[in-house]
């Protein structure tokens, strides 16, 4: 069944706005989200569920069906292809992809996107750290922790960083934590939860709540620090 743009792009969003429940998007959530009306939302709804792609209830929110979850998760396969693509190709930086790629993301064709992967080495992650689903639209799920929420004292690696904000992603660019970027969490502040960081080999790093919730780290083993 054909598809707009506006149709993926409302699929896509009731995709990251669901939790690991399954627990239905409110129409208010997505309004937000999408910086639209309610009412366009609702309109919009009743009309992706005559297509199949979600179930909408007034009183509960929407929750995507099986064909719309792998609707949502094929444009963020190409989505993240693209940026990877930006990156590693063209010499985009991290910051500079989002935008460009949300408009990449809408293009039919699928012997393009397989051909970037294929020319990509089939990358598993985008710029940012976030997992690229596969052709099935089958994606891995990442066991991962806000650098908020993590213990003092011990040693995480940077794995993905929220990638709509361009400013956070210079920000985080010009501290040196990028992804991949190995460090130890040495204290958090009771007052305001700010935190400081070392990486191996450089001064302390400071960092706001606000930036650390916007982090994802895994823990670390055996790692040593000078």
């Amino acid at each position: 069944m054909r598809r707009s743009l506006a149709d993926e792009n409302y699929l896509k969003a009731v995709f990251h706005l669901s939790d690991a429940e399954g627990n239905p998007v409110g129409t208010g959530t997505l309004a937000e989200f999408l910086k639209v009306s309610a009412a366009s939302v609702t309109d919009k709804m009743k009309r992706l569920q005559k297509k199949g792609w979600l179930d909408y209830q007034k009183s509960k929110g929407v929750v995507l069906s099986e064909e719309g979850r792998k609707i949502a998760l094929l444009v963020i396969r190409k989505h993240r292809l693209w940026e990877q693509f930006l990156v590693e190709v063209l010499g985009f930086e991290w910051d500079e992809v989002h935008d460009v790629a949300e408009q990449l993301e809408h293009i039919h064709s699928e012997i393009l996107v397989e051909r970037i992967d294929k020319y990509l080495g089939h990358p598993k992650v985008d710029p940012h750290g976030d997992p690229i689903p596969d052709k099935e639209g089958r994606i891995v799920a990442q066991d991962l922790h806000s650098l908020a929420e993590v213990a003092v004292g011990n040693p995480y690696e940077i794995i993905s960083v929220d990638s709509q904000d361009a400013d956070l992603l210079r920000f985080l660019d010009k501290k040196g934590l990028v992804i991949n970027t190995v460090f130890k969490l040495d204290s958090r502040e009771d007052y305001d939860k700010s935190l400081v960081m070392t990486v191996s080999g450089k001064s302390p790093i400071n960092l706001s709540e606000v930036v650390a919730r916007r982090i994802k780290v895994k823990p670390l083993q055996n790692t040593l620090f000078n």
